[in-house]
């Protein structure tokens, strides 16, 4: 009975108890953070792997749910629970945390540091992890800023030679739309009289909330969640934030950051204001394609490694948002699979720039000059598959999502079909394959310039060391998952597709 009232709760706090625990760590023994790290990451990956083992598969929604009082005086309850579409980034953000622990172990930029570092890592995964479990707005929304700080402290210190310009301008943007935000989370409790999502959710569909409101709610929690997206043209902060971050700081924030953004779109704003939801899913539906068309076009500009990876997410990311603004259960399937498939291949992506960036000393494209097939065969061949699965491959993880986002947009929700926007979705389907095109030009552009070739004789002479030990035990996990989901992508949609359904039943009737 316990397991089953107070798991997630457990499993929650596991990375909070163990930061603290590294806090108190005399700075004499500072060595000994990474160990402790590792522990707690691994109890936690395996407290999530309980919880997935448990899980109901075939019913529709919350599973492992505890709704009990907080702040009586708001009207604020501890109420977390976990279903079909939060559990599969629930579990990715601890199998991410545990294999940052594992890289982190030998690889920690400089100051190094690594009680504060190490610390900081768990008390990120902590509010992240809690983002997707949380079902009253208040609660929601300490989680939401919660990773605020974590990352702000990653990228200021640990980050590139710009790292104070990133750190304060990821800062700064996220708490511009987080204002917004809060101020629609307040005039939704005012309206309804609770903070309660679920609660929340039947009062919208009931259409109790009147058009001009939620249209208005509706533009606060966008901007809200674009800014986190990052939706075009709220993505300025992105690239300089994965540039100037240490390699840990990228992969959680490609990984699971990001998400936090379109989850938010799945969980609150649609359900809940499903009319305001109809009126923005157009303007949604042409920033995804900009998204795309745009970010491939940057990527085909950048110089440096990182940078260029960065931009890739913009584009990703616009695919997921498309699936989204379809309103179809198709596309928010495909923008769910999309979510886990980009922070398994992206996530991997970092890892190996980051390793490359230890031998080369560079990320500078033109700097290294090709040849990584000749200095450094098995690092290269695991950026060739990776970039691969990235550019959508059929097989690989990439492509299912992308290919269900544009299906979806062939045949939108009926509300949106019946409103005459059928056509305009389908240009837009379009376009989008456009941007597939584009995309799997700039990485095997990329690919070209890095792998292929003759390497300059400083790099041959330099003794380049290929994958390590450590690289291997963290990289196989995401390595194995990009070819499983790519396969057997009905691991993910045979967990998301009952609560999808359900939720989605207001646009599907």
């Amino acid at each position: 009975m316990f397991w089953s009232d107070w798991a997630i709760t457990l499993t929650l706090f596991t990375p909070l108890l163990g930061a603290a625990a590294i806090a108190l760590i005399p700075k004499a023994q500072e060595e000994s953070a990474k160990p402790v790290a590792l522990v707690v990451s691994i109890i936690g990956f395996a407290l999530s792997l309980g919880i997935l083992a448990g899980y109901d598969f075939g019913a529709a929604g919350l599973q492992y749910e505890v709704d009990i009082p907080w702040i009586d005086a708001v009207g604020a309850r501890y109420h977390i629970g976990i279903d079909g579409i939060s559990l599969p980034l629930f579990v990715l953000s601890y199998l991410l945390t545990f294999l940052c622990s594992v890289y982190a172990y030998h690889h920690i930029e400089e100051p190094g540091k690594p009680k504060a570092f190490l610390a900081l890592m768990l008390l990120l995964q902590t509010g992240m992890a809690g983002t997707f479990i949380a079902f009253d707005l208040i609660l929601f929304f300490i989680f939401w800023e919660l990773v605020l700080v974590p990352m702000y402290f990653m990228i200021g210190v640990w980050g590139g030679p710009r790292r104070e310009y990133a750190a304060v301008k990821f800062f700064l943007y996220t708490l511009f739309g987080s204002v917004f935000m809060l101020v629609a989370f307040l005039a939704l409790r005012f309206t309804a009289g609770t903070f309660d999502i679920p609660e929340l959710i039947a009062f919208g569909q009931a259409n109790e909330f009147g058009l001009t409101f939620e249209r208005l709610a509706f533009l606060g929690i966008f901007l809200g969640f674009a800014i986190k997206v990052p939706m075009w043209p709220f993505h300025t902060w992105l690239p300089d934030a994965h540039t100037e971050a240490p390699t840990v700081g990228s992969v959680l924030l490609a990984g699971i950051l990001l998400k936090m953004g379109t989850y938010g779109f799945v969980r609150i704003a649609i359900p809940i204001l499903p009319n305001g939801a109809m009126d923005f899913a157009p303007i949604i539906a042409v920033l995804s394609v900009i998204a795309i068309i745009y970010g491939a076009l940057c990527c085909m500009a950048q110089t440096d490694l990182k940078r260029l990876i960065a931009f890739s997410s913009v584009g990703h990311m616009g695919f997921v948002m498309l699936g989204i603004a379809t309103l179809t259960p198709v596309g928010i399937n495909a923008g769910i699979f999309g979510m886990i498939a980009h922070g398994v291949i992206t996530g991997m992506l970092f890892f190996v720039v980051g390793s490359m960036k230890e031998r080369y000393h560079t990320r500078d494209i033109a700097t290294i000059g090709g040849g990584a097939l000749q200095t450094m065969p098995k690092m290269a061949a695991i950026l060739t598959y990776v970039s691969i699965a990235s550019l959508g491959l059929p097989g690989l993880a990439g492509f299912p999502g992308e290919f269900g986002a544009l299906l979806s947009a062939f045949q939108p929700a009926p509300g949106l079909a019946d409103a005459g926007l059928l056509t305009f979705y389908r240009v837009l389907m379009v376009l989008g394959a456009v941007g597939t095109v584009l995309t799997a030009g700039y990485f095997l552009y990329m690919l070209q310039r890095i792998n292929m070739g003759s390497a300059p004789d400083r790099w041959l002479k330099a003794g380049l060391a290929d994958v390590s030990v450590i690289e291997w035990g963290t990289w196989l996990p995401l390595l194995l998952m990009t070819l499983l989901l790519g396969i057997m992508p009905f691991l993910v949609w045979n967990i998301t597709t009952p609560d999808v359904n359900a939720l989605l039943s207001y646009f599907t009737g």
